[in-house]
């Protein structure tokens, strides 16, 4: 999609070089894939301690050791 944005210059390149790319626009990629993982963890952190699995930690570490 073609977007005409007004961003502050120096951002944008100090997002590149800590982003380690030669683009504007995939710098620009990096930073929203980022911002939406961090959303999405802070929504799953709101489950923290709230949600019950019903694993026995006892049984899946024994089950890894003997594989069969």
């Amino acid at each position: 999609m073609r977007t005409t944005l007004d961003l502050p210059e120096d951002l944008v390149r100090e997002a590149m070089r800590a982003a380690r790319v030669k683009t504007k626009t995939k710098a620009i990629t990096i930073a929203l894939e980022e911002l939406i993982q961090r959303s999405r963890l802070a929504e799953l952190k709101k489950y923290r301690g709230k949600v019950d699995l019903d694993i026995d930690l006892n049984e899946l570490r024994d089950r890894n050791a003997h594989p069969g």
